[in-house]
């Protein structure tokens, strides 16, 4: 029904117009009692021209229309025409007038003139008269007031409507940003777990190896001095990522070593288990191995998913967690049945967990799978082997 709604948009009022201007047209040679007088027809035609002249500038159009059916009430009988104009344009007006006030005066001085019809007349007619005014006036009225309001309605759903999907873009932004922060912090964490490693083992080894030669101490003391530079560097750079009030005594923000791993992921099941999520974990023992940066992800992932779990499917929520390293590549699932419901659906609003974990594994070139099963839901990836040696 799209063009029932263009039909009453305000851009096609030429064509509403033309339609009514048609229909007059046929009622003056096939409906009209007799051929008519010169005055009807001189007056219907004044009324064709005053639509297609003013039916953009629906007040001018009015005061005209309804200016020509006072004229109309004192010279002819047949006053259908010129009434058809003067309640269409009464319609215009209520759909497209800026003020209610002005809809209200002009219905008011149309109901005025009509009335002027039935004065000097036996009570009976002077009472149909009044009827006629609910189909002269009230039914305009009443048909522009409900386009008026609908079309309102319409405007402020899709304001809503865009205004919605621009806070999802701008919350789905905020969250892609928060989780490349914390990328970022952890990624300082584990560089600088290394560099300052290498630092320590190279002033160690400086000063057991007194009997150097300069040369070689001199790139001792340039390999000491460049990556003490880059531990300072690194923490002037995190600062301006890390909020002391929001990391401070969490643990989550810590590196762990690649062989911690295992541990780091049985403490998450824990948790989980503890918060009455039943989690049966198979973990390849290939993960002791994984690079430092794969394998944070790895424990994030998991401690994200199982929150959810837990949030979404429920304290009674049987979770599946694979860990396992095939040829290099890191294939990671968590599944849940859905607390014993049909499927489980996370909501649309609120938290952006899936956002986050989409954005860690596309930082690493995997790519996230997220959606319902037949049982309940499902998250995994597979990060692919590092670039280079662990």
């Amino acid at each position: 029904m799209d063009w029932v709604g263009r039909l009453f948009d305000a851009r096609d009022s030429l064509v509403r117009m033309v339609l009514v201007i048609l229909s007059g047209v046929g009622y003056l040679v096939f409906g009209m009692p007799g051929d008519g007088t010169p005055a009807q027809w001189v007056l219907a035609v004044g009324a064709f021209a005053v639509g297609l002249s003013f039916h953009r500038r629906v007040l001018v159009n009015l005061l005209l229309q309804t200016a020509l059916l006072a004229v109309t009430i004192a010279l002819v009988d047949d006053i259908t025409i010129n009434q058809v104009g003067a309640s269409w344009a009464l319609l215009e007006l209520t759909v497209r007038a800026a003020r209610p006030r002005t809809i209200w005066l002009s219905a008011g001085l149309l109901a005025v003139v009509d009335l002027t019809d039935s004065l000097g007349v036996p009570v009976r007619q002077f009472l149909s008269g009044v009827a006629g005014l609910l189909v002269e006036v009230g039914v305009p009225l009443l048909l522009g007031l409900v386009i008026r309001t609908t079309g309102e309605v319409t405007r402020q759903a899709q304001q809503r409507a865009a205004e919605e999907q621009r806070r999802r873009e701008s919350e789905s932004r905020a969250a892609r940003a928060d989780e490349r922060s914390a990328i970022a912090r952890e990624l300082h964490d584990v560089v600088a777990h290394h560099v300052a490693s290498m630092v320590l083992r190279v002033g160690v080894a400086r000063h057991v190896l007194t009997d150097l030669d300069p040369r070689v101490g001199e790139v001792f003391d340039d390999v000491h001095g460049t990556g003490t530079a880059a531990l300072a560097d690194l923490r002037r750079l995190v600062a301006v990522l890390r909020d002391p009030d929001g990391v401070r005594g969490d643990a989550a923000l810590t590196a762990i070593e690649p062989t911690a791993l295992p541990a780091a992921l049985d403490a998450t099941v824990d948790r989980a288990r503890q918060a009455g999520v039943t989690v049966e974990a198979d973990l390849d023992p290939a993960i002791g191995t994984l690079d430092a940066v794969r394998g944070l992800a790895v424990l994030r992932l998991t401690q994200e998913a199982l929150t959810n779990v837990a949030k979404h499917a429920g304290s009674a929520a049987l979770a599946r967690l694979t860990v396992a390293v095939v040829d290099g590549d890191v294939h990671w699932e968590v599944s849940d049945d859905g607390g014993g419901s049909t499927s489980t659906v996370l909501p649309s609003g609120g938290g952006h967990g899936i956002t986050g974990m989409r954005e860690r594994v596309e930082v690493l070139g995997g790519r996230l799978e997220a959606g319902p099963t037949k049982e309940g839901w499902r998250v995994g990836t597979v990060l692919p082997a590092a670039a280079g040696p662990a």
